[in-house]
C-alpha cells in the first residue's frame, strides 16, 4: 500500500477541520434564527445604543454646553412658575373654601331663621283659618237655629190659629180633610163652593182673612187673562210679533216665567193693574168675617217679574178661590159666604159681586193650561187629574220663607169646588202645596162626578204637549224663584 505524504496528509485533516466548523456554525445559525426569532431588533437597539452612547462619549461642545443650560434654565423658570401657580391655586381654593364654609353657616343660620319665620306665618295662618271656620261654624248653626226657630214659629202660629178657628157653618167632614192633608206644614186651606161661594171650610182662617201673600206664579193666570183679551197671545197660544214657539197651555202647565214676561211686557203695568183689579185682586172679597184684607197691587212697577213672579202683589187665598171659580164658572165672581146657624144654612142664597169683563173664550182660554198643570205639568204628581182637577201653582219667597200655592178647581166642565193652598217654610214650593189640595179632592172624591156632555167639557181640547220630557223635568217649576228658559 502506498503511504500519503505527511503535507498532504496534514492539509488534508485541516481542510477536513474547516469544513466541519462551518458546517457547524451554519447549522447553530439557523437553530438560532429559527428558536430566537425577535433577537435581531435587540440587537439593532444595543447597536443603536451603542452608538448613542458613543455620541454621549463624545465631549460637547460650547455651544452645546450654553444652550443645554439655557434650557436647563427654561425648565427651572418653568417648573418654579408652575409651582408657583400650584401654590396660588391651592391658595386660592383655600380661600375660597374658607368663604364658602363662612357663606354656608351665614346660609344655615339664615335659613333657620327663615324656615322658623315660616313656620311662625303657618301657624298664625293656620290659627286664623281655624277661627275662621268655627267663626263660619258658629254662624251656620245660629243661623240654623234661627230657621228652625222661625220654622217653629209658623207651625206654633198655624196650630193655635186653627185651634182658635170658628168653624161654625162649616162642613165637619171636610174641614177634618183639609186639617189632615195640611198636617205639620204652616199655611192655610179654604175650601168653596165654585158656583155658589158657599164656603166649606177655612182652616187657619186668620191667615185665609186677615193675611195676604205674595201670589208667586199663580199671577201668570192675571198676565194671561190680559194677554188673550189684548191679542198679545195670538189664537194658537204663541206670543204675536215673537220667535218663541211655545204656546199658552205649556206655558201655564210648566209655569214659564220667560213666556209670561214676554206677554206683559207687550201689555204694560197699567192694563196689568186693570186686569187684575178685573179679576178680584186688590179689593175684599166681601166675605162675612172680620178683619178681610184688601191685599196688594204694584202701582207704578214697570219689571217684568210682576208678570211671572208677583213682585209687589199681595193676594189671600179667599181672592184666589173667587178668581179661579170666575174663570170656570162662566165668568162669575162670587163672594164667599161662612153660613151661619142651622137655618140661615137651608136659606143660602149666593151673591155674585160682579162678572170678570171679558170674553168667556178669554176665560176659558186659560182652563187648558190650568189641565196640563194637572196632567203632566207641575202638579202632575200631587193630584189625580182624573177627578178632572184645574190648578195654576206658585212657588216664590217672601216675607223670610218660601212660599207654596195650589190655587184650583174640579171638576173642570163643571166646577164644583175650588180648593186654595199657601204654605210658608223653607222647604214649601208649589207642588206640595197641589199634593196637599190633592189629598183634599180624594176625600172629596165620593162628591165629584164628571159630567162629558157639558158644553164646556166639548170645548176643552187639550192639545198635545209640545215640550219634550227632557225639558219639562227643567222647566217642572220655578224653584229656585228664577227666571227659566223658554222655548
Amino acid at each position: 500500500m502506498k503511504l500519503m505524504c505527511p503535507t498532504t496528509r496534514l492539509a488534508t485533516l485541516f481542510f477536513a477541520f474547516l469544513l466541519t466548523l462551518a458546517l457547524t456554525a451554519g447549522a447553530t445559525a439557523q437553530i438560532k434564527k429559527k428558536a430566537l426569532p425577535v433577537k435581531k431588533p435587540v440587537a439593532k437597539k444595543t447597536i443603536a445604543k451603542g452608538k448613542d452612547a458613543k455620541k454621549d462619549s463624545r465631549k460637547p461642545t460650547k455651544k452645546e454646553e450654553l444652550a443645554k443650560k439655557n434650557s436647563k434654565t427654561g425648565r427651572d423658570k418653568a417648573s418654579a412658575k408652575t409651582k408657583g401657580t400650584k401654590k396660588d391655586t391651592r391658595n386660592a381654593k383655600a380661600s375660597s373654601r374658607d368663604k364658602d364654609t363662612k357663606g354656608s353657616k351665614k346660609s344655615r343660620v339664615e335659613l333657620r331663621r327663615e324656615a322658623a319665620e315660616r313656620k311662625a306665618a303657618e301657624a298664625v295662618r293656620l290659627a286664623a283659618a281655624l277661627a275662621e271656620k268655627r267663626r263660619r261654624e258658629q254662624a251656620a248653626r245660629e243661623a240654623r237655629e234661627r230657621k228652625l226657630a222661625f220654622e217653629r214659629g209658623l207651625r206654633n202660629e198655624t196650630a193655635a190659629n186653627i185651634a182658635n178657628d170658628n168653624t161654625d157653618g162649616e162642613d165637619p167632614t171636610i174641614r177634618a180633610a183639609a186639617v189632615n192633608a195640611l198636617g205639620n206644614h204652616a199655611g192655610t186651606v179654604v175650601v168653596m163652593e165654585a158656583q155658589t161661594g158657599k164656603v166649606l171650610t177655612i182652616v187657619n182662617q186668620d191667615w185665609a182673612i186677615r193675611n195676604s201673600f205674595k201670589p208667586c206664579s199663580t199671577i201668570k193666570l192675571v198676565t194671561g187673562v190680559g194677554g188673550l183679551n189684548e191679542h198679545v197671545i195670538e189664537e194658537g197660544g204663541t206670543i204675536r210679533n215673537s220667535s218663541g214657539s211655545m204656546k199658552l197651555q205649556d206655558a201655564l202647565a210648566f209655569s214659564n216665567n220667560g213666556y209670561f214676561q214676554r206677554v206683559g211686557v207687550n201689555i204694560g203695568s197699567s192694563k196689568m193693574v186693570e186686569y187684575a183689579k178685573e179679576l178680584g185682586l186688590g179689593e175684599r172679597t166681601g166675605i162675612n168675617a172680620d178683619g178681610e184684607t184688601p191685599g196688594r197691587i204694584p202701582n207704578g212697577n214697570n219689571n217684568p217679574r210682576i208678570y211671572s213672579h208677583g213682585d209687589d202683589f199681595e193676594v189671600t187665598p179667599l181672592q184666589l178661590a173667587v178668581l179661579v171659580s170666575a174663570l170656570s164658572n162662566g165668568g162669575k165672581k162670587m163672594v164667599p159666604q161662612i153660613p151661619g146657624p142651622r137655618i140661615e144654612r137651608s136659606s143660602f142664597r149666593p151673591q155674585v159681586s160682579g162678572r170678570i169683563e171679558v170674553p168667556k173664550s178669554v176665560a176659558e182660554g186659560m182652563l187648558p193650561g190650568m189641565i196640563g198643570a194637572a196632567e203632566y205639568g207641575t202638579a202632575r204628581r200631587g193630584v189625580d187629574a182624573s177627578m178632572g182637577v184645574a190648578g195654576k201653582t206658585g212657588s216664590c219667597i217672601a216675607k223670610g220663607s218660601w212660599v207654596g200655592l195650589f190655587a184650583s178647581v174640579a171638576p173642570v166642565e163643571d166646577p164644583k169646588y175650588s180648593v186654595v193652598v199657601i204654605t210658608r217654610g223653607e222647604s214649601e214650593r208649589g207642588k206640595y202645596a197641589a199634593a196637599i189640595a190633592g189629598k183634599v179632592y180624594n176625600a172629596l172624591s165620593s162628591r165629584i162626578q164628571r159630567n162629558p156632555d157639558k158644553d164646556l167639557a166639548r170645548r176643552l181640547r187639550l192639545e198635545k204637549s209640545s215640550v219634550d220630557a227632557r225639558t219639562a223635568a227643567k222647566m217642572d217649576e220655578d224653584e229656585d224663584d228664577a227666571d227659566s228658559p223658554d222655548r
